[in-house]
């Protein structure tokens, strides 16, 4: 079964931007701490925690083998689907499904029965 991939680029720029958004919120909280505002420097803090979870995900899927799904079309003996191993898969060998529609359809079929769509 096909299943999209995070690119390693995209998930890259944006680990990468999250390191820009963490050294704004240093900045801010610096700047609003000095300034005397406790509620505002709170907000800062926020923002750099936001900012290191993110970086660490996007970095662990720009780097990684198993990454979560967004934009490449692997195929599943290229990579497994980490969301199938947490889930469960819940598709049997026995049974196919239409990869468009997403409508059981038998072996023997050229196309679905529900869309017409030629069957891979």
């Amino acid at each position: 079964m096909k299943s999209i991939k995070p690119g390693r680029g995209p998930s890259f720029m944006s680990g990468i931007m999250c390191i820009f958004v963490g050294l704004f919120g240093v900045v801010w909280t610096v700047v609003s701490a000095s300034a005397g505002g406790g509620v505002f420097a709170l907000f800062g803090i926020v923002f750099i925690a936001v900012a290191v979870i993110q970086a660490i995900y996007n970095f662990k899927n720009a780097t990684g083998k198993n990454r979560y799904s967004a934009y490449d079309i692997t195929d599943e003996n290229e990579e497994p689907d980490p969301l199938n191993h947490r889930f469960g898969d819940k598709h049997d060998d026995e049974n196919k499904f239409c990869p468009y529609c997403g409508n059981s359809v038998e072996d023997d079929f050229e196309f679905c029965n529900k869309c017409g769509k030629k069957l891979p």
